[in-house]
């Protein structure tokens, strides 16, 4: 897709599980507020009622879009991202941390990522 596609408002919405920055700790950023999601999440999303395809990137997105067993690894649930597709896709956080998850898990460049590419395109209408 090009960049014009990407900003523009009417296609693409990128919205984190919480509005505020909960700083820094040891590993990284710290997770987001519990009170955020609840407070506006579901509401905010009623605002879109007509979401295409949703990322769900990270554990606590996963935990709240794919509700189930929490002890699930990240690995496990975007391994299984064919339950949820083509409206749903659980995906890792992209991070450069998480260059060893990705040498891993092979099956996510070989095949989410194309199947990612063409949802998009046919979302876009082959933009």
């Amino acid at each position: 897709m090009d960049r014009a596609s990407f900003y523009d408002p009417s296609k693409f919405a990128v919205m984190p599980m919480g509005f505020c920055y909960p700083g820094t700790g040891s590993g990284g950023d710290l997770p987001p507020r519990s009170e955020c999601p609840p407070a506006w999440r579901q509401t905010l999303l009623d605002q879109l009622p007509d979401i295409d395809l949703t990322l769900v990137i990270g554990a606590y997105a996963q935990r709240w879009h794919l509700p189930g067993d929490s002890s699930v690894s990240i690995a496990e649930i975007v391994r299984n991202w064919r339950d949820y597709w083509p409206r749903v896709l659980p995906m890792p956080h992209p991070s450069p941390r998480n260059n060893r998850w990705l040498a891993r898990n092979p099956f996510f460049e070989r095949d989410v990522v194309p199947a990612l590419q063409a949802r998009v395109r046919e979302i876009l209408g082959g933009t």
